[in-house]
Order: structure tokens, then sequence, then C-alpha cells
């Protein structure tokens, strides 16, 4: 059955998913939360010290993609620990291939914020 909602009811029933999603991250995922902090810092100081708005912008987005990273690896945590507590090593390789994926999301942050500030 097709759903009900199109238009704007269904753009004001997806922000409130998400907010939902967003403020449990924030209450269940200590990593999320200390990522957000720093983009508390870092975003203003993108602003600052970004010569062009490239370079602001190329800060920033490194920043916010840690988030968005960090937001997909607690999705792919709550799906594997829905399905099952018992100990198998596809939901361990989930696990590691998400927590993976938010390394590589602070590695590049860390090499673009490197390049544009010191290259």
């Amino acid at each position: 059955m097709p759903s009900e909602r199109h238009g704007l009811r269904r753009v004001i029933h997806a922000t409130r998913y998400s907010w939902q999603g967003l403020r449990a991250t924030w209450r269940k995922e200590e990593a999320f939360r200390q990522e957000v902090v720093v983009a508390m810092v870092a975003l203003p100081v993108a602003w600052f010290l970004g010569d062009t708005a490239v370079e602001r912008a190329l800060l920033a987005a490194v920043v916010i993609n840690v988030l968005v990273i960090e937001l997909v690896n607690t999705a792919v945590e709550n799906v594997v620990d829905r399905i099952g507590s018992d100990p198998h090593k596809l939901s361990g390789r989930a696990k590691d291939v998400g927590s993976a994926a938010v390394f590589m999301a602070i590695v590049l942050a860390a090499v673009v914020w490197g390049l544009v500030l010191f290259g």
C-alpha cells in the first residue's frame, strides 16, 4: 500500500525521524558526542583559517563527513545488535568495517586540514 505522505508532509515526517536519530545517537554514542565537540570547534576555525570559499568548504565538509560516517556506523552496529548477540564472524566484520569507515573519514579530515593549512 503506497504511503499517504507526499510533499511537505513527507518532508516533515522525514525531518522528525532524522532528529530522533540524531538525539538517539547523541544519547547512546560517546564517540559521536566527542566528534560533535570537535566539530563545534573545528567548523568556526575552518571559517577563519580557510583563505577561499573552496578551502572553507573543504575544511567544513571533511569535519561533517566524520559525523555522517559515525551515524552510518552507529546504524550498522544497531542493526547487527538487533539481529542477535551470538558471536558471528560476519557480525564482527560488519562492525569492524563500520569502524574502519569512521577511521578513514578521520584520516581524510586530517589530510585535508594538513594540506589546506600547511600545503
